[in-house]
């Protein structure tokens, strides 16, 4: 076997155990999104319900709250970014990361500090290698998050957010996270969370045809506030983190099928290349033989001359 063959052969193999190792990778990340799928739809209707009512609970009363109050001048915010804790998701985390660093700018523009918040190995590793500043930080759940897992990354920024900006709390907070919109679409979007745009959720509530009900406040609309703030926020950063973990399983998904489809091209061109090398190693070994039957046949007649 020539040189150059046993080179083609070489890559033949190390590609098939490639393509074997993407194809199973895809097949975990299928079964996986098909989960993060069932979670989503079965925490996003007790989210959205959740918002209503703190919309009419602050729509229905005069409460300075911060889960419902504009401040007049906001001169503090905290970002909540969410990343994933691996990679091989292709433009997942960077799509997402860039998001932030746009609101962030934005943010900056306005003439606000902004606090960030990450949770995921990626954006962490992002913000450690440019050497800017991360408030808090969590990692090692971003494929299957947990309620347990939201309440832990909701706890400071409540905090935050309870805390006057001069003593170093935060007058906003907005989230970055990928949205799954199916399996071949998901999107990047940033939101507020707090305060809560009452006018914006009743506006979309209006043209559904939807009406926020009337409570009563017992003992106070204010107390009512105090203990919808933090099942709010932990039930919309369960959400984010539940549509973020699938939008995940999803691009690698698609990351890994077309690494698949890829190695199969690869191993096709190099099989070619592998045959023509072995069809012009035979057709010299042809050659070499007919040339030396010649030449003992030119060598035969001369002795009998």
């Amino acid at each position: 076997m020539g040189a150059q063959l046993r080179v083609y052969k070489r890559r033949i193999k190390s590609v098939t155990a490639t393509k074997k190792i993407t194809k199973a990778m895809e097949m975990i990340a299928a079964s996986r999104v098909v989960k993060a799928q069932r979670k989503v739809a079965a925490s996003t209707p007790y989210a959205t319900e959740l918002t209503r009512a703190v919309t009419a609970v602050g729509t229905g009363s005069n409460t300075n709250h911060p889960l419902t109050t504009e401040p007049e001048t906001a001169t503090r915010s905290a970002v909540l970014l969410l990343t994933s804790d691996r990679g091989l998701a292709g433009a997942f985390n960077s799509n997402a990361i860039k998001a932030a660093e746009r609101l962030t700018a934005r943010l900056e523009a306005e003439g606000k500090e902004v606090d960030i918040y990450i949770v995921g190995r990626r954006g962490v590793a992002h913000y450690n290698f440019r050497e800017r500043k991360i408030a808090e930080q969590w990692t090692g759940f971003t494929d299957e998050p947990s309620y347990a897992d939201a309440k832990k990354v909701a706890g400071p920024l409540i905090e935050a957010i309870e805390k006057d900006s001069a003593e170093g709390g935060v007058d906003e907070l907005h989230i970055v996270y990928t949205e799954f919109i199916s399996m071949m679409t998901q999107s990047a979007i940033d939101g507020r969370l707090l305060p809560l745009s009452l006018e914006e959720v009743a506006e979309e509530s209006k043209s559904k045809g939807e009406i926020l009900p009337l409570y009563d406040f017992e003992p106070s609309a204010e107390d009512v506030l105090d203990a919808l703030l933090p099942r709010y926020v932990e039930s919309r950063i369960y959400n984010a983190l539940l549509q973020s973990a699938a939008s995940k399983h999803a691009a690698t998904r698609r990351a890994m099928k077309s690494a698949t489809d890829n190695a199969g091209d690869l191993i096709n061109s190099l099989s070619r290349l592998a045959n023509a090398a072995r069809q012009a190693e035979i057709t010299q070994e042809i050659s070499e033989i007919v040339g030396g039957t010649a030449a003992l046949a030119d060598a035969t007649a001369g002795s009998d001359k």
